[in-house]
């Protein structure tokens, strides 16, 4: 072996496509052609003064001083595979992968992280490919060998590796040049999230789990908080997306409060519709019957009944549908099967180690990549190699564990640590300690990191608990500053957290996000329940979102609508955990009914129409909410609302009458007027338009009486949509006139939108399909740009019409089917007035196209995500 390569180094990764299965196949043919395949690769690599420095089976690792001797050593190898004669049962395919960076050398071998790049760009390659790294595509484009060209594959992001890459292929004329998309995370569907540091070890439990998970519909990961049952999971789904082809999928239940709501978040996360009138498991079971994917239920432990009846039923109903769950205690069901995870691999604390030899346990390998990452400067040495042994030993291998003990190298040596350790762990390395709980341990670990902080930063972490799915800075300013801390602090002190690896810090289209691990969120919160605090966050807590709900309430109405749309939603776990907060004191009834009151607009819009009604159920009934104030009127006219979008017209009205009667009790004109215009909207789904216009004219006579401009858009837009179902069109269109001109006077780009839709469909009736279609797509277009589900619906519904009206039946169908599956989805209801009308429709679009024609199409329709129904529509 010549001398290895120092410095900066470009690694060359080869591999025989489907060796297992050749060398099962045809063992004789494949000795002699793996001897010939060998001594090639040997021959290319030493003649462009390469170093090979390991080989695996039928797999070389080389390394090269120079890019384009890497790359020269590549070409030629694939050029004398192609050109050799293989036996026609054993044509040897070899994949490639190069990457340039800087790696440690040590025993003849390579560490770090372009080892770790350069591996899982080889897995992502065909057999016959050679891929290049950015990196490495940037040394070798101006001295490209004769003949050569790199192809631009684009950005991928390739299993375990936190930053993205770009990929080129390497083209020349005597070489394959078509291939699949290669294998990486970017081709295959799936939402695992991009991981931000790599993978350490865990060779045989990976391999043990997709075993398990070959011969069990259900996997469930057991151990304890922090053992890295998570990233374990992640790996896996990442290592075996080509065998799900419908894709790996993971379920975050940590912030799911509610166990009921497991169900729907699974939904959510798989774009399964909810159908009006059957349970939500029952959908999820229809949908997935013959679906062959991977569903990920993480942290199962606080929905565990929730979980396992679940997933009793999905592995009862969906045999090609595999389930990977992880939970600190297995879900206890028919069909299961659970696996430990294991502890890192450990030293020995009362053996002698040398940093080298330090180097192949998997627990002091991530110590040492955190410990990097957190001081760059951090090295092992043979002096303090003891105390770094000690120290992995001491926290049994449990990841997380030595995460935050590897994140505290910033503020002070190994040597401190490991004397730290032996002060708060005295428990964890007596006798004793093998029968405390597997939990104990990790409560031990982070009291021991509790206790290093100091009093203000032990105070927000605490007080930080209230929050659920993350927070803001200015919300943790407002909810965590108070007794022994000022507003000002908040920022340093959540930084020192940050740095501690104790709260996670995000950034989403430039707005930074914090959250805490729930291991360590669940920590905090029994340290605030205990410190007395907790009433004191709570209350601020409620207060903070009340105030963020009732303030949104206001802007949904103006031109910064979209941007707080957005906002509640990224809010919604914590808006549900201010609603818990208030239902769980008769005192806070009336805070609950108007935090529930300020959500309607929001749940209606984004199709939270279930969640939302359940939510109005709980604050209505709730003892000490009795009292006929502005909050309970509130709360019974967004009831309603979503009641009466469901078509549930006898609790709507029900709710409105109270409404009003507790509105005009109390003098509120303007509420007066937004009950009767509810009153109004219920007559008119219902087909009593004569009704509903003495509502609306009752209505719009107060709003312009108090000068409520929002208000009067409405009712004249209400007016207008009767005038319409009565044949009046030029009536019709001056009330959408004259109520688009107040609404984009208002900057109400979802009423502007509203207002589009109606007169386009004034123009539609006055066969002008020319200004329909241009109204149609601007009302679309802006609903989509504010995440209006409800309208989006209601507009491809309107594009299918315009579609039947144009002779367009087959591309009328697919919308019909989208606009229903999307209608599920949000839990929405075609309103009773006009479903006679789209009966009608659907059955003229079926007799112009035939039953099985109209099926195909609708079912196509049906398939279809939001973003591609609205695209569907704007083509047409």
């Amino acid at each position: 072996m010549s001398e290895l390569p120092i410095g900066t180094v470009t690694f060359l990764f080869t591999d025989i496509e489907g060796s297992t299965r050749l060398w099962e196949e045809h063992p004789e043919t494949m000795r002699l052609a793996l001897a010939r395949h060998d001594a090639l690769l040997r021959e290319a690599i030493k003649k462009a003064r390469g170093s090979i420095f390991k080989t695996l089976g039928d797999a070389f690792c080389a390394a090269f001083h120079t890019a384009p001797d890497a790359l020269s050593a590549a070409l030629t190898i694939q050029r004398a595979l192609v050109a050799a004669h293989w036996s026609e049962q054993l044509p040897l395919k070899v994949r490639m992968a190069l990457h340039t960076g800087e790696a440690e050398s040590r025993d003849n071998d390579y560490f770090g992280q372009p080892l770790n790049r350069v591996a899982r760009l080889l897995s992502a390659a065909h057999g016959d490919q050679v891929l290049l790294s950015q990196t490495t595509h940037e040394l070798v484009e101006e001295q490209l060998p004769e003949g050569v060209s790199l192809r631009d594959l684009g950005s991928h992001q390739l299993k375990d590796l936190a930053r993205p890459e770009q990929v080129y292929q390497l083209q020349h004329p005597e070489l394959p040049d078509h291939f699949p998309p290669i294998k990486s995370l970017s081709t295959h569907p799936n939402n695992l999230p991009q991981q931000l540091t790599s993978f350490i070890g865990r060779e045989k439990e990976l391999a043990d789990i997709k075993t398990h998970l070959h011969h069990s519909p259900l996997l469930t990961l057991t151990g304890s908080g922090g053992c890295g049952k998570t990233r374990l999971s992640l790996q896996v789904a990442a290592d075996s997306l080509e065998q799900y082809p419908e894709g790996a999928w993971l379920v975050e239940l940590a912030s799911v409060s509610d166990p009921a709501l497991v169900p729907q978040t699974l939904a959510e996360v798989l774009g399964v519709r909810e159908v009006p009138g059957e349970a939500i498991t029952r959908t999820l079971s229809r949908t997935l019957k013959d679906k062959q994917l991977l569903l990920m239920l993480d942290n199962c432990e606080h929905v565990l009944e929730t979980a396992a009846r679940l997933t009793h039923t999905l592995i009862k109903t969906c045999p090609h549908l595999r389930i990977l769950a992880s939970s600190r205690e297995a879900l206890g069901i028919t069909g299961e099967s659970t696996y430990r995870v294991p502890s890192l691999s450990l030293p020995q604390p009362s053996k002698a180690y040398t940093a080298e030899s330090l180097s192949h346990f998997e627990a002091v390998r991530l110590f040492i990549e955190r410990a990097v990452a957190a001081k760059e400067d951090f090295t092992v040495t043979n002096q303090n190699a003891p105390a770094l042994a000690s120290v992995c030993y001491r926290l049994d291998g449990i990841p997380l564990a030595i995460e935050l003990a590897a994140a505290r190298v910033r503020a002070m040596p190994i040597e401190q640590i490991e004397e730290r350790l032996d002060n708060r762990f005295r428990l964890l390395t007596g006798g004793s300690r093998t029968a405390l709980p597997r939990q104990q341990t990790l409560r031990a670990l982070i009291d021991w990191s509790y206790d290093l902080l100091e009093k203000s930063q032990q105070v927000l972490l605490c007080r930080l608990a209230v929050f659920a799915g993350g927070w803001t800075l200015q919300a943790a300013e407002a909810v965590c500053s108070g007794e022994k801390i000022e507003v000002w602090e908040i920022l340093d002190l959540l930084t020192l957290l940050v740095d501690k690896s104790l709260v996670t810090y995000e950034e989403h289209a430039g707005n930074a996000r914090y959250r805490l691990l729930e291991t360590v969120r669940q920590y905090a919160r029994d340290r605030l329940l205990d410190s007395g605090m907790g009433e004191a966050a709570r209350d601020q807590h409620r207060d903070y979102f009340l105030s963020l709900a009732e303030e949104a309430f206001q802007k949904l109405a103006g031109p910064e609508q979209g941007s707080w749309y957005e906002r509640l939603e990224r809010e919604h776990d914590n808006l549900r955990v201010a609603l818990e907060f208030c239902l769980a004191d008769p005192n806070t009834a009336a805070a609950g009914q108007a935090l529930a009151g300020a959500l309607g607009k929001f749940w209606l819009v984004r199709g939270h129409l279930t969640e939302g009604r359940e939510w109005y159920d709980r604050v209505l009934e709730q003892p000490g909410g009795e009292a006929r104030t502005r909050a309970r009127a509130d709360a019974l006219h967004g009831a309603a609302t979503l009641a009466g979008t469901q078509n549930d017209y006898g609790v709507a009205e029900r709710y409105n009458q109270q409404s009003l009667e507790i509105r005009r009790e109390l003098g509120d004109k303007k509420g007066t007027g937004g009950s009767l215009n509810n009153l109004g909207n219920a007559a008119f789904f219902q087909g009593d338009h004569d009704i509903a216009r003495a509502f609306h004219e009752e209505s719009l006579a107060i709003k312009r009486e108090i000068g409520d401009q929002s208000g009067i858009s409405i009712s004249l837009n209400n007016l207008g949509n009767i005038a319409h179902q009565q044949g009046d069109f030029a009536a019709a269109k001056l009330f959408h006139e004259e109520s688009l001109t107040i609404k984009q006077t208002l900057g109400d780009r979802n009423g502007i939108a509203s207002s589009l839709l109606n007169l386009a469909n004034v123009a539609m009736r006055q066969n002008d399909n020319a200004t329909a279609r241009l109204y149609y797509q601007q009302s679309l277009r802006t609903r989509s740009e504010i995440g209006d589900k409800n309208g989006m619906v209601i507009c491809l519904d309107s594009f299918a019409n315009l579609c039947l009206s144009e002779s367009k039946p087959h591309q009328a169908a697919v919308l019909w089917g989208a606009a229903q599956t999307l209608r599920d989805e949000i839990g929405s209801a075609v309103p009773t007035s006009i479903q006679k009308g789209h009966s009608y429709h659907l059955a003229e679009t079926r007799e112009a196209l035939g039953d099985e024609a109209f099926e195909a199409a609708y079912a196509q329709g049906r398939a279809l995500t939001w973003e591609q129904a609205i695209a569907r529509a704007m083509e047409n």
